[in-house]
């Protein structure tokens, strides 16, 4: 698996200006009022808007992973080592996800991407 941090923000292009001035590169995936991706090395930095954001709000970053197989097989390997998901598989517009909890509840998410979006 590869990790995704995602970061909520009040406009995409404001946080993309932002990221890039510390040296984030925007990926080939062209950035909507939505969403975008930056990259740093090997890593991937999500920028999501949210409309209900507040300057106060807490978890304002989730922690994301991108899963290089089939969520079905990872599904299964979890389980056979005791983790419950806290939300099955799920259609998303990027593909599909599948959430999880660590023990101290914060919530994981692991997302299965469209090959046709990321080709």
């Amino acid at each position: 698996m590869k990790m995704m941090p995602i970061v909520y923000v009040s406009d995409v292009e404001r946080a993309l200006t932002f990221y890039k001035l510390l040296g984030l590169q925007e990926t080939a995936n062209a950035p909507s009022p939505m969403w975008a991706e930056l990259r740093l090395g090997d890593a991937t930095l999500g920028i999501h808007r949210d409309d209900a954001l507040s300057s106060g709000q807490p978890n304002r970053v989730s922690l994301n992973f991108v899963s290089t197989v089939p969520l079905e097989l990872l599904l299964e390997r979890l389980r056979a080592k005791g983790i419950t998901p806290a939300r099955e598989i799920a259609d998303e517009a990027f593909g599909r996800s599948l959430v999880v909890r660590d023990p101290d509840g914060l919530l994981i998410q692991i997302n299965e991407h469209d090959p046709d979006l990321y080709a």
